[in-house]
């Protein structure tokens, strides 16, 4: 057990001196704050550039159709302009120029904007959403019903809410949401995989980087194989184990640091701050409220937790795999015909895990998140949607169970072909090499 230890000790800080190991831990924090913080200080960056469109109404029939909007300020030049601003609109200090033709509504259903840079989406926007609600109302005016557009308003301004409880057994109910459910889901799903590839690989390119060097033999020497490799395994998981504690630490410091150097003020504080000057303001505070209280009645910590084991149990699992795969090659450029079996079952995972998030409790997604090569990311995606905890705890049996397994088949696989040099490697040979492990 000592020299485990020592491999492991060797394997954790000679990756974590590696200028990639520091690289990526400080990175990672940074773009991702950069991703949190960034959005909301380009929210709070006014567009200071002032842009002049004019309105031609050929038909004389709008009072200045199109409002202004923050930088956009829309003119409406009388009719004997019309011709000089087709020719030259920049002469008269306009930026575009938007055209309502004199069949707008009657025979032609469009309007042109004309403008020698593309004009942005907002504009276009704005523009569209002004022209629809006067082509609407003309249209109503032409059904000559009283009160109708009344009747439509109050028919338009009804909205039906889903709210979903969940009851527990005890009968307490615990408001939740789909959204943010999938949200969840998507999240821990997706880590999982990128996670247990990344550091997979991992293990088999050490493997390979050894044997390559014949440092290898000098180990062997002195441990088991199976020592080896079992240490090689840990340590690279302690490696990983320590990243994600760097890159949570690093990431709230440094998402700290940018919201206090750039004034931006969290969704929390945002919230509380504003006023009850609009309805839009109390939705906005209350579908914060809604939402925290949502995250509040999931079970982060059982999530998070569940996710570290199926994570370390999915990375011990296809890691034994990864490091079978690395002994018995000499270079990476072999490892393709032999990783992509491996592969397949975590790709395979991806989208089954999309079966799970439309039906968690289907038999699709009860079965793969039962199967150890895929339920690692099928688990974690349907653990946010409150499966039944006996089916959790099966998944986490069969999955410790079938790393014990394929530990045994790599090793033994291990033991062979670490000191097996410039062989095609086949399955036929792999499956040789473990048959006379055993004897």
């Amino acid at each position: 057990m000592s020299k485990i230890s020592l491999i492991i000790k060797r394997e954790y800080s000679t990756r974590v001196r590696k200028k990639s190991f520091i690289i990526m831990s400080l990175i990672g924090p940074v773009l991702f704050a950069v991703t949190m913080v960034l959005p909301a200080w380009l929210s709070t960056v006014d567009d200071s550039e002032d842009r002049y469109i004019a309105v031609i109404d050929e038909t004389s029939r709008f009072h200045q159709p199109i409002p202004d909007k923050g930088t956009m300020h829309f003119l409406y030049p009388p009719k004997f302009q019309f011709k000089d601003i087709y020719k030259d609109y920049h002469q008269f200090g306009f930026d575009a120029f938007v055209v309502i033709p004199n069949g707008f509504l009657n025979t032609v259903n469009e309007v042109q904007v004309f403008s020698e840079a593309q004009i942005t989406i907002d504009v276009k926007n704005h523009i569209t959403y002004h022209l629809d609600n006067i082509a609407q109302k003309e249209k109503l005016d032409q059904y000559q019903i009283e009160e109708l557009s009344t009747i439509i308003r109050d028919i338009q301004s009804t909205h039906i809410s889903v709210k979903t409880i969940n009851l527990s057994e005890d009968g307490k109910e615990n408001e939740s949401s789909v959204e943010v459910t999938m949200v969840l889901a998507i999240v821990f799903a997706t880590l999982i995989y990128f996670l247990i590839l990344l550091y997979g690989t991992q293990v088999m390119k050490g493997v390979i980087e050894e044997k390559t060097n014949r440092i290898v033999e000098v180990i062997i020497s002195s441990v088991k194989p199976f020592q080896l490799m079992m240490g090689k395994i840990v340590g690279i998981a302690l490696v990983a184990l320590t990243q994600f504690l760097i890159w949570g630490l690093l990431s709230i410091v440094i998402t700290t640091a940018l919201q206090s150097t750039f004034n931006i003020e969290t969704p929390h504080q945002e919230i509380t701050n504003i006023t009850q000057e609009t309805i839009q303001q109390s939705e906005l505070q209350a579908n914060f409220e809604k939402i925290t209280n949502q995250l509040n009645n999931i079970n982060l910590l059982g999530s998070l937790a569940a996710f570290i084991y199926f994570f370390l149990g999915g990375y011990l699992l296809y890691a034994s795999l990864f490091a079978a795969v690395g002994a018995a090659l000499d270079n990476e450029t072999d490892s393709q015909q032999f990783v992509m079996p491996i592969m397949l079952p975590l790709i395979l995972s991806i989208y089954i895990s999309f079966a799970a998030f439309r039906n968690p409790g289907g038999d699709i997604a009860f079965w793969f998140s039962m199967i150890p090569l895929t339920s690692p990311i099928v688990m974690m995606a349907r653990i946010p949607f409150q499966i039944p905890t006996w089916e959790i705890m099966l998944s986490m049996l069969i999955l410790c169970c079938s790393f014990i397994l394929t530990t045994w088949f790599a090793g033994r696989v291990y033991r062979t072909g670490i000191l097996m040099y410039g062989k095609k490697v086949s399955y036929k040979e792999i499956w040789k090499w473990f048959r006379y492990a055993g004897k």
